[in-house]
């Protein structure tokens, strides 16, 4: 068993069941499964999201395993990624409380506590009218710049996403944003993957997840250009932005026809729509 806890929830449940006390908070929940529960709860008027994991069974291990699917087994993963991408300086969520009992992976019970990050706006709220009303070239320019050192520094320390997409990264609105001050963290990282070293597989569905993730707010291949450039000099790989290119070439060439798809299947559903 393994059990780490700080404050609040080292004095508030101090001589109890953890397990069962984690079990018995109440608040907002987000996701109630069989297997798993996410909820936000409070504790002396401060935000926390509680993840809760149960043993998910052989049976549906096996299925995930035989679709392909890398199954979530527990908290353990995002408690993990936690603390590395810490230790690379990626801004992420703080765990304040973690536990995980039982050695067989199909019937283990874990749970990760974070704080809640507030106030913010994910990406993909931000974003939503940039087609229509496009930001200020610097502050574009600033965001793209940080999602792409974050990412970089990310794959860097040996954790890919798996879940990489604009709404998870968090910007902070406690005031007014600055191209030169501002905070942005990355969250929900109960899918990652933690390795010495991250597949180029695992790189480019992260790199991809971002690219259709941010199709359709209006971004220009010049910004393109710029994320591959600072991606690939934080990632430990910086090359000239001509060679990325050359480099990189089945990478950009697979995301042009994906995006050409999705682009196709979206007019055609209006277009039917349109009909009706």
């Amino acid at each position: 068993m393994q059990l780490i806890l700080a404050e609040p929830f080292k004095s508030l449940w101090a001589g109890k069941d953890a397990f069962d006390e984690v079990e018995s908070l109440q608040g907002q929940v987000y996701r109630e499964l069989e297997a798993r529960r996410t909820l936000r709860t409070e504790v002396n008027g401060k935000g926390y999201f509680v993840k809760i994991h149960r043993g998910i069974g052989w049976g549906e291990i096996f299925k995930n395993l035989i679709t392909a699917r890398l199954p979530v087994l527990g908290a353990g993963q995002e408690w993990k990624a936690i603390q590395r991408l810490g230790e690379a300086g990626v801004p992420t969520m703080t765990a304040v409380a973690y536990g995980e009992r039982g050695s067989d992976p199909a019937q283990q019970h874990s749970f990760i506590v974070t704080e809640e990050l507030a106030p913010t706006t994910d990406l993909e709220q931000l974003t939503l009218n940039w087609s229509e009303q496009p930001p200020a070239p610097a502050m574009k320019w600033a965001l793209i710049s940080r999602v792409a050192q974050m990412t970089g520094r990310m794959h860097a320390a040996g954790v890919n996403h798996r879940d990489c997409y604009i709404c998870h990264f968090l910007l902070h609105t406690d005031k007014p944003f600055s191209t030169e001050d501002f905070r942005l963290s990355v969250i929900d990282l109960h899918r990652a993957q933690l390795r010495a070293e991250v597949p180029r597989r695992w790189r480019d569905k992260d790199l991809a997840g971002l690219y259709f993730s941010a199709l359709n707010i209006g971004l220009t291949q010049r910004d393109l250009l710029r994320f591959l450039t600072v991606y690939f000099r934080v990632a430990g790989n910086s090359r000239p932005l001509r060679q990325i290119l050359r480099d990189e070439a089945a990478l950009l060439r697979w995301l042009q026809r994906k995006a050409d798809r999705l682009r196709s299947r979206y007019v055609r559903k209006y277009e039917t729509e349109g009909e009706q």
